[in-house]
């Protein structure tokens, strides 16, 4: 996953798994011209919002291992990286992640929709516990979509 992947370089880099929130800035927008400053502090809350990354007194948290992450040398993130993607969007990039088929997720996860009868993001959930594949952020915030849709 890309945002994994852009997110990880920082901390690689530093060999470590906190850094000052500036620090994180600077690495993405000055050291790898990857990122504008304004967009590297975007790229910070959507990778909060998705778990990847913990505020902490100032600092920055990696809440995975980086070093477990390569790096690329002709790797330049994508701008797409700066959006809020979807729970279901999210739990397809773990399952593609963790070696399934990106066509035959959908399918399937298509099928539990219709079985079920619940939101995409929903499915895209059960589908990922079934399959053994953890999706963590993604599917609390597919529980809090269910329950803004029931009114509660």
């Amino acid at each position: 996953m890309s945002l994994r992947v852009a997110v990880a370089a920082p901390f690689r880099q530093r060999g470590t798994r906190r850094l000052a929130e500036n620090t994180f800035v600077v690495a993405l927008s000055l050291d790898r011209d990857w990122f504008s400053p304004d967009q590297a502090k975007r790229l910070i809350d959507v990778a909060s919002g998705e778990g990847l990354l913990r505020r902490e007194d100032g600092d920055l948290v990696c809440e995975f291992d980086p070093s477990g992450v390569t790096v690329p040398d002709e790797f330049t993130p994508d701008e797409d990286l700066l959006r809020r993607r979807s729970p279901f969007e999210q739990v397809l990039d773990a399952l593609v992640e963790a070696g399934h088929d990106k066509r035959e997720a959908v399918g399937d996860i298509n099928r539990l929709q219709g079985e079920l009868g619940v939101e995409i993001g929903a499915a895209a959930v059960v589908y990922a516990n079934r399959e053994g594949v953890d999706v963590g952020r993604a599917a609390d915030r597919a529980e809090e979509a269910l329950r803004s849709d029931d009114g509660k």
